[in-house]
């Protein structure tokens, strides 16, 4: 299958070239397999009836493993599809990862093939593929978020910016306020986040301008970071999906954290926290003070 990568990544060394080849092989792949999409396609369900698997993500992983070992045999590659459901074990994996990739001085890879799998399995165009780098000492270095219905590439690499199929990409600065700002956020599958959620949508909804739910995290952190939204935050996601995301939001000038961590301003944003928020960096505090209010971010 040719890719399709533009031949214009920005300046974007080795590391995140070869994430946007691997995205990009694995968006074309959803691509093609969501014209013949149905039934059969959902092999199982995970932590719930909500949370699905089908068919096409271990072949997206392993197109991504296959690109990936091409040029670096030696890294290490933490994908989603070889972690047991549920918040524990996504956990545990990048914990034992980390220290890996520390101990061996080696590069390690995570990666989310079908990210908006609900989406995929009902035929709505918003599901794609995450694919971060990190370097031994657990900094992300270097990420990709494609978006093959519309065709965009997403890439960041550390100090060098966030692009889009070749331009240079920055978070919305002219939103300056929550009631300027298209807020997204996400429809959690489990039951404690799914009851935070609530709390936070009934809380945000008269605040903000609108607020939209994508079913892809990973399309609604490449969309703060591209200026689309002003802001993004979910109470439970895993490193995978948030690993090139938050590179994105950090290299387009936004503000990268977590609702546990108070003003949300790491240097680096930690990919162990489960709890983001993301934001063009205005709007960040007055977001976290309706979500503090609500009960979602605990006083």
């Amino acid at each position: 299958m040719p890719l399709s990568v533009p031949t214009n990544l920005g300046p974007i060394g080795p590391l995140g070239t070869v994430a946007a080849n691997a995205a990009v092989a694995a968006g074309n792949i959803i691509k093609d397999a969501s014209k013949e999409i149905s039934s059969t396609s959902v092999t199982k369900t995970k932590a719930n009836p909500r949370d699905l698997l089908t068919k096409t993500d271990p072949i997206c992983e392993a197109e991504i493993t296959r690109i990936i070992k091409e040029t670096y045999p030696s890294h290490l590659i933490l994908g989603e599809e070889a972690v047991a459901s549920g918040p524990e074990a996504s956990a545990s994996a990048l914990d034992h990862y980390l220290k890996l990739a520390k101990k061996t001085n080696e590069h390690l890879w995570i990666v989310d093939p079908l990210d908006g799998t609900t989406n995929f399995v009902h035929s709505i165009p918003m599901s794609l593929p995450s694919v971060a780098c990190l370097s031994p000492d657990g900094e992300v270095v270097a990420g990709c978020v494609y978006d093959g219905e519309r065709e965009e590439c997403f890439v960041a690499e550390v100090g060098k910016g966030a692009w889009l199929n070749g331009v240079r990409i920055e978070v919305d600065k002219g939103t300056e306020n929550l009631g300027e700002c298209v807020l997204a956020m996400g429809s959690p599958p489990g039951a404690e986040s799914l009851s935070m959620s609530l709390l936070g949508i009934n809380a945000l909804m008269p605040k903000v301008r609108t607020i939209r739910m994508f079913g892809s995290a990973a399309l609604m952190l490449a969309w703060v970071a591209c200026g689309r939204l002003g802001g993004y935050w979910e109470y439970d996601l895993s490193s995978w999906d948030v690993a090139a995301g938050g590179l994105l939001i950090k290299e387009a000038g936004g503000n990268m954290g977590d609702l546990e961590d108070e003003g949300g301003k790491r240097e680096v944003f930690d990919i162990r926290k489960r709890k983001i928020i993301a934001t063009n960096g205005i709007v960040h505090e007055e977001l976290r003070d309706v979500l503090k209010d609500a009960g979602v971010i605990k006083q």
